[in-house]
């Protein structure tokens, strides 16, 4: 049985963190199921370039990644009846990254706005593995009161907020990017080699 991780891409800024997630993933050979919300779209289109439309999924995510898509399938945002809406979709947990501070409310009070809040409500009240990457900076009291209740609700809140000590001072964005989405990897559980671990010596690169 397929049994999927769930990604989902909302409408905060740091579309990059979602394609090394993805990417990494894929290379995993794990099978994953991707959602990008309606405002994703329009960051993902300020921040790359990268258009994705409903109709044409598999050609604008593949263009995106820059890869070939293994087992990667799409559901539409608007889709409440898609399959990870409902808890008998099996699936191994679910990440959203990066998580806006819509998005992270909308879950924690179980709006179920769009497929990506409604997938993520269902991941929570199944007990399985849900990781949230909130990319805001400052926040208010009520963005950390959601982001308590996501974590008393189960979901790991995993901030954007890279190391240097893997790649030094001088790191590069796809150096940190990959700290943040190595972080997501390894709350989910699955291996990668994104990132240097810490070692405890000092210096080493």
């Amino acid at each position: 049985m397929r049994e999927p991780w769930i990604i989902g891409v909302s409408g905060a800024s740091g579309t990059p963190y979602a394609r090394a997630v993805l990417s990494a993933l894929l290379d995993a050979g794990e099978s994953v199921d991707l959602v990008v919300s309606r405002a994703a779209r329009l960051t993902l289109l300020d921040e790359t370039g990268a258009t994705i439309r409903d109709a044409h999924w598999k050609d604008d995510v593949g263009a995106w990644l820059g890869r070939d898509l293994g087992d990667l399938a799409y559901w539409p945002a608007g889709d409440l009846a898609a399959g990870p809406s409902s808890g008998s979709y099996p699936a191994k947990g679910m990440a959203v990254v990066p998580a806006s501070t819509a998005a992270c409310a909308g879950i924690a009070i179980g709006l179920s706005k769009d497929l990506l809040q409604r997938a993520a409500e269902v991941n929570l009240k199944e007990r399985r593995r849900t990781v949230v990457v909130p990319r805001e900076t400052p926040v208010t009291r009520s963005h950390l009161e959601h982001l308590i209740a996501l974590h008393d609700a189960g979901a790991v809140v995993l901030p954007a907020s890279p190391g240097f000590y893997g790649s030094g001072a001088d790191a590069t964005a796809q150096q940190l990017v990959d700290f943040v989405a190595g972080k997501v990897l390894d709350s989910l559980g699955v291996t990668h080699t994104l990132m240097r671990r810490w070692n405890g010596r000092l210096g080493e690169r």
